[in-house]
Order: C-alpha cells, then structure tokens, then sequence
C-alpha cells in the first residue's frame, strides 16, 4: 500500500494552544479560521495525512513538531506572528532552514512583494508599468514631488491587505498629502509610499506554476455607488461586509475587455511573476485605464485562498475545482 503523503497545516493562531489541539470550535464559526478549514478539508478530501499547527507568539511548538512527526511537506497559511505581519517573512525564512519543502512564497518574494517601493523598481526596470511614486521613511523630510500627479494615494510602505488604506488616503492637495504621510508616520509608525492614482477598472489576476505558468481569468472589484474619485480597494472595501453592502461593492469576474486587452494583462502578469521571481502562485492588483494601458498597481505573495476568494473562484472558472487547486499548490512544494 502506498504510502500517504504527511502534510502539516502550519497556520497563524490568535492564541497558543498545544499540539494536537484540532481546531473544531473555531473551524465551526464561519467567521474564524474559514481559510484553515477550506484547507484543511481539500487536504483530506485528497487523502493526505493532515497534521494542524496554529502559531501565535512561540514557534517552539514546530519545532517539537518537526522532530517528533517530520512531515513530507509543510503547507504554509501563517501571515503574523506575535500579531506582527512584518515577521510573515521571518517565518518563511524559519522554515526554508529547516529544509522541508513548504508551499507559497520564499522568504525573499515575501519580503519584495510586501515592500511597495522595492517591487516597483524591480517592475520599472522590466519595464512594466507601475504608477509613478515616492517613498517616505520616518524621521525624515516630508514634501510634495513635483512629478508626483495629483490625486495620489498614500499608503503604508510594507502592508498588506489593504491595512491603513482608507478614503483619507486619496489626497487631491497638498496639505492633505502631507497630512496623510505623517499619519502613516505617527500613528502606524511606518514608512510611507505615495503613488499616482491610476483611473481605471481594477482586475485581481492569478499566475500559478514555476516553469510552465498559468493565469487564471481575471476578477474585478466593482465599487457601485462609491464617488468616481473614491474608487480604491480600501480595508473596508474588501473586508467591511456592512460596508460592501451599503455601497453596492462587490468582486466578480471581470467583464470583457477591449480586444487585446485581455492577452496583454496575462502577458504583463507573467513577465511581472518572472521579474520577482516567483515560484509558486501570487495575485497581481491591476489596473486598466480607460485607454487601455495596463499597470501594475501591486503583487501579493501568498494570498488568501479561501473558497470564497479570488485565487479560488478564478480557478474553478476554467474548471479547477478547490481540492485540484490545494493539490497544484502542494505538488509545486513538492
């Protein structure tokens, strides 16, 4: 008989609880842990032996894991540690020296991905666009560039999931410009970046693989009643079901495009997936403007792959079902 596959769930948990702690109470609450537990059931629904793990603020667990159950491959969910999302990265790195092979993004598209500016340049120099921008460190001079186009968008340097983007983050002058990076400065203490405001329709694009690469149909993220001059992917944009509801926002799969278009955003998001290296899957925020220009406005290393998300719903668009999906993912790790 052959034999099964031994996968560790690794996850990020609110709380430490020992090994062998199975999870059923939060997996039961479809607010809490839904990604865990799609997972977690495609995992077993593919008849690999499943180990959970939830890390909060120790990772002594996974050690005595490691050494007492040594699993064949660790599928990698943990996006904070200690409550901090700047350690996601540290624990990619944790994982690669402990040389088992592990899903989704190394330590170092991590770190390039979640640093605004830095993917940027990269992108800039393979020439893709991406909106023009400037970044502001801490305790440093705050101004207004000149080839800075306003409206502009301020935002934390090295965030994710929309965390510190709000309506105050467009900013059309220069007092609320100034305003807004010290905000960002003093309040997250963080870096900033600014970054010129594209118009446009505003795509959410999957590229899978390592060398023969595949990019799942794009999604959209419709703003319904929100103001023309308003129309970004804020926290409660993508996160605020009360909000999404008042304003008719809403992610669907994205309408057709001007003839060419569609090629060239697949063309564009899998030079971009090669320029940053990537190895396993990431979804690329885009925008296409009104005359068809294709930017880049961010990637997204390990993003979330929930059912109900977009990495998910745009694989079961061509026919990739959700337990095929988490097995591609672990076959890439392997």
């Amino acid at each position: 008989m052959r034999k099964k596959v031994k996968v560790l769930l690794l996850f990020s948990s609110p709380y430490n609880k020992p090994r062998g702690y199975d999870y059923k109470e939060e997996f039961v609450d479809p607010d809490n842990m839904y990604t865990e537990k799609d997972v977690y059931q495609a995992l077993k629904a593919n008849g690999y032996e499943v180990s959970l793990l939830g890390l909060h603020n120790t990772v002594a667990p996974l050690f005595e894991e490691i050494k007492e159950n040594k699993p064949d491959v660790i599928f990698n969910l943990v996006e904070v540690f200690d409550g901090k999302s700047r350690l996601e990265k540290n624990m990619v790195a944790l994982l690669e020296m402990l040389e088992i092979p592990y899903t989704g993004a190394t330590s170092d598209n991590i770190f390039i991905c979640n640093n605004k500016g830095l993917n940027k340049k990269i992108l800039k120099f393979h020439k893709i666009k991406t909106p023009w921008f400037y970044t502001f460190n801490r305790n440093y001079r705050v101004w207004l560039p000149k080839k800075l186009k306003l409206p502009a968008i301020v935002k934390p340097l090295c965030e994710e999931a929309s965390r510190g983007i709000s309506q105050a983050s467009i900013v059309d002058n220069e007092e609320a410009f100034l305003e807004r990076v010290k905000f960002i400065h003093q309040n997250m203490d963080m870096d900033a970046i600014a970054e010129e405001y594209i118009e446009g329709r505003e795509l959410y694009v999957t590229v899978i693989g390592h060398k023969k690469l595949m990019v799942l149909p794009a999604r959209e993220m419709k703003f319904g009643e929100l103001a023309e001059d308003a129309r970004v992917a804020t926290y409660k944009a993508k996160w605020d079901d009360n909000y999404r509801e008042k304003w008719g926002i809403k992610s669907v799969y994205a309408g057709k495009l001007a003839n060419g278009v569609e090629e060239e955003t697949a063309d564009v998001c899998k030079r971009a997936y090669r320029a940053l290296n990537i190895s396993s899957y990431l979804r690329f925020d885009i925008r296409v403007t009104p005359d068809e220009k294709v930017y880049i406005i961010e990637p997204n290393a390990n993003p979330c792959i929930a059912k109900i998300d977009e990495v998910a719903q745009s694989a079961m668009k061509v026919g990739i079902s959700y337990d095929q999906l988490i097995k591609k993912i672990v076959m890439l790790a392997l």
